[in-house]
């Protein structure tokens, strides 16, 4: 059984996205559009601030981790894009180094892009299911730099943010929070381009709701779990217009729907899911016995969906 037994993450502070409108080569319609009805008021970043830095702030957070470090056997990055930076520059090594983690096998999963993220919380699980040592954890870290033109924003869709979580996995029945459903599919049509031409973002934007209701579903049904049982969906943060049409073709309220951090973070990659189940359980959110739905969608494209009980 795959649960996820604590979660911490880290927002850097938030800055308007009018700053980053020359940037974002936004018009003032475009901006106009981002802010009233995408709900992107402003987004988190620190320019100053190394990935690697960025991830070691929400692991810092993980209070549950410190005194933990040996049974921690697996270390992964869940990733949008592929590391920037050549082994062993990249960020897990540093991360591993300043955490104590330097026994674990350590590796980065980005094959659905920000869909890694329900990915790499399935391959943590697979891995400690076949683990000898009952005991042993994996911890999984996402969130990424904001850093080049093509990574700032996905055009008329949303801007990029650069929270951070961390979050640790066991193979544990009694787990804070147990994964009872899980279901992927990929599109590999749209995996030609890294920037989707005017004829694939339409086709994409085409199939996005239906696509996402498609693994909502599948995910459910893996789970016995029925679309009115679930207390919160923790969405990806791409913009509250775009979950205004997927609620209203699944059929489900839109105060279901975690979309209080959409104008504060932005879209933080792989991260977003799970900072929300971070802020939605600080703020009282879920109660002992619910259940919930993480959903994200990555370009390429790969819509996915994961039922937990909390």
């Amino acid at each position: 059984m795959t649960s996820i037994t604590a979660v911490a993450s880290c927002l850097p502070d938030t800055i308007p996205i009018a700053r980053f409108q020359q940037e974002l080569q936004l018009t003032d319609v475009q901006l106009r559009r981002y802010q009233r009805f995408y709900g992107l008021a402003e987004v988190c970043r620190d320019p100053a601030a190394t990935e690697t830095e960025l991830l070691l702030r929400a692991a810092a957070k993980l209070v549950e981790l410190r005194g933990q470090e040996q049974r921690v056997k697996y270390v992964l990055q869940a990733r949008t894009m592929p590391s920037p930076l050549p082994y062993p520059m990249t960020s897990l090594g540093p991360l591993q180094a300043e955490l104590g983690l330097e026994h674990a096998a350590a590796f980065v999963v980005s094959h659905h892009a920000c869909a890694s993220g329900l990915l790499a919380v399935d391959m943590a699980g697979t891995l400690l299911a076949a683990d000898p040592d009952p005991e042993a954890l994996a911890l999984v870290v996402a969130g990424e730099k904001a850093c080049t033109t093509h990574t700032q924003s996905i055009p008329d869709v949303t801007v990029m943010g650069e929270g951070t979580a961390a979050f640790l996995v066991s193979a544990d029945r009694s787990g804070s929070d147990r994964m009872i459903g899980y279901a992927a599919r990929t599109y590999t049509r749209f995996g030609d381009e890294f920037i989707m031409s005017e004829s694939a973002a339409k086709e994409f934007q085409d199939l996005y709701g239906p696509g996402l209701c498609e693994v909502i579903h599948a995910a459910l049904a893996e789970a016995a779990c029925g679309l009115d049982e679930l207390a919160l969906v923790l969405p990806h943060n791409v913009n509250r217009l775009s979950w205004i049409g997927v609620c209203k073709e699944l059929g489900l309220p839109l105060d279901k729907v975690f979309l209080d951090m959409v104008g504060e973070s932005g879209h933080c990659f792989c991260a977003d899911p799970f900072i929300n189940l971070q802020k939605a359980t600080g703020l009282g959110r879920l109660q002992p016995g619910d259940r919930y739905l993480m959903t994200s969608v990555g370009l390429g494209a790969t819509f996915a969906a994961m039922v937990f009980e909390h």
